[in-house]
């Protein structure tokens, strides 16, 4: 059968199931997920102050993904795999495997999107993501300067990300490729929400694909915290005034996340969690290393996991700072 029409039918019993949960408050599920986050490794080579990674502050075990275990996951989730986000914790460009996946994952025919903070797009690494086939780059740069850029990215050099970025997109050219999108990410803090003209303008200058502006996660936003941006419209977080200012998340939590059903993290030593905002994999619903994905994937864990989502979504702690709402 067509690969294309594959994974549409694996959508659509998703989408089937995911509704009928929604209406009986039960987890009823069919398919295979659609988009996975594998992560390489969860080491990096910058202390931004709001990521776990960064700031050592993991409480699982560090390390990189082996070739080995990376294709035998893809293996194990092809042919329904849609999308791969090569990220999770760390920064991907710090593993030596990272083209490997890139290239394994492409040559099933899987989209395949990764995330730098740009440290390491020198030529060699600039030639190979080109080569590999990788269909989207996010770069982040959160500012318009040296100053700006280091409030959060604290050991990180502007210049260095800047040029680097800029090989990318001359490279890109001089071979006439249409892959990566390029796509440059600014968090946005109050240390560089008066330059978001600035960066619209380098943006442009640098000739990228794409600028995206993205509200910032704080882990302990209930009082606040400095890098908040004072325009509401940037916040992920409500301000309510009264004898004490306090702050909470904007997003209405509904007992549903279609993410359950469709997507899934593995971490780079093989075990399978929830999603995105799991980040020390404490909902630890199976692991590669001794179960099959499909075991896990439709294992009791996995389905206990999935009714608590529907029956009461605020009392899970990853779930209370999310902006996840369908």
């Amino acid at each position: 059968m067509n690969l294309f029409i594959i994974r549409c039918i694996n959508l659509l019993k998703i989408i089937a199931g995911y509704l009928v949960s929604r209406i009986t408050k039960r987890a009823v599920h069919r398919g295979n997920p659609v988009a996975v986050s594998i992560e390489p490794n969860n080491t990096c080579n910058l202390r931004c102050p709001e990521c776990p990674a960064g700031m050592k502050e993991l409480t699982r075990p560090g390390g990189f993904m082996s070739p080995a275990l990376f294709h035998a996951a893809i293996d194990q989730l092809s042919p329904h795999l849609s999308y791969l986000t090569l990220y999770f914790q760390g920064e991907p460009y710090m593993s030596k495997h990272l083209f490997d996946f890139i290239a394994y994952a492409r040559s099933k025919k899987i989209f395949v999107a990764t995330s730098t903070n740009g440290h390491f797009l020198d030529e060699a690494s600039v030639r190979q993501t080109i080569d590999t086939g990788l269909n989207k780059l996010i770069v982040s740069l959160d500012g318009a300067d040296q100053a700006s850029y280091e409030s959060y990215r604290k050991g990180g050099n502007f210049e260095k990300v800047v040029s680097g970025i800029r090989l990318l997109v001359r490279e890109k050219k001089r071979l006439k490729k249409t892959t990566p999108e390029i796509v440059l990410q600014c968090l946005v803090l109050k240390s560089n929400e008066h330059q978001m003209n600035e960066i619209r303008n380098l943006a442009k200058d640098m000739g990228v694909d794409k600028l995206e502006f993205k509200t910032a996660q704080f882990n302990d936003y209930q009082n606040g915290n400095p890098l908040m941006p004072e325009n509401p419209k940037y916040s992920r977080y409500r301000r309510h005034h009264g004898k004490v200012t306090r702050f909470t998340p904007k997003n209405r939590m509904s007992d549903s996340c279609f993410r359950m059903w469709s997507s899934c993290v593995i971490t780079w030593d093989g075990k399978v969690v929830p999603c995105c905002f799991d980040k020390d994999a404490n909902h630890l619903l199976g692991d590669l290393a001794k179960q099959s994905f499909l075991e896990i994937w439709n294992g009791k864990p996995y389905r206990d996991f999935r009714n608590k989502i529907l029956k009461n979504r605020k009392s899970i702690g990853i779930c209370q700072n999310c902006s996840q709402n369908f």
